[in-house]
């Protein structure tokens, strides 16, 4: 997991330089703090998939290409079999699946995500450019935004302003799963 930290940050910081943007502008952009982004790009820390996302951007390229340094190569069509989705363990809170990795110029990220019960769940709100979607599959999950809890159930869905801090919890003791789509 660390190794592949460490070449994320790489691919960070490569991207970056060649678009001629200082580490500063690059936290500005996000709202962040400057030395946090710093630990990020020196592969310290590990990147939140949302600022990832605003990463990718900010410098005008696909979020996959970040993630696995490949190009996607696929411009029709693309499938992604149950499971096999680009896994992205990019916070502990949660397990994260692309399932359009390979699709080059994509409008929009598309995540299975899953949510492990925590006891004690305290929720670590997160913002990224753009909106969301969010479409439960499996269990429940409370949704933190702007000063909300909202609670849903397989079936439901959000959709929300991502620039707004937000947070996912899974409910009863039992992983909830959705198909998130960040646009």
């Amino acid at each position: 997991m660390q190794d592949t930290i460490r070449e994320i940050a790489a691919r960070v910081r490569e991207m970056r330089d060649i678009r001629q943007l200082s580490g500063e502008e690059m936290a500005s952009y996000l709202g962040i703090d400057a030395k946090v982004y710093a630990r990020y790009e020196e592969g310290i820390e590990d990147i939140p998939a949302s600022v990832l996302y605003g990463i990718a951007q900010r410098l005008e390229m696909d979020m996959g290409t970040l993630l696995t340094g490949e190009n996607p190569r696929m411009n029709v069509f693309t499938v992604t079999r149950r499971d096999q989705g680009v896994r992205v363990e990019r916070r502990k809170e949660y397990g994260y699946q692309n399932i359009a990795a390979n699709f080059m110029h994509k409008k929009g990220e598309f995540f299975v995500v899953t949510v492990e019960p925590k006891n004690g769940y305290e929720p670590h709100l997160n913002a990224h450019p753009g909106q969301e979607c969010d479409y439960v599959l499996e269990g429940r999950m409370k949704v933190y935004i702007h000063n909300n809890e909202v609670i849903l159930e397989a079936g439901d869905s959000i959709y929300f302003d991502s620039s707004h801090p937000h947070a996912m919890e899974a409910l009863d003791g039992r992983p909830a799963k959705f198909l998130a789509v960040v646009l």
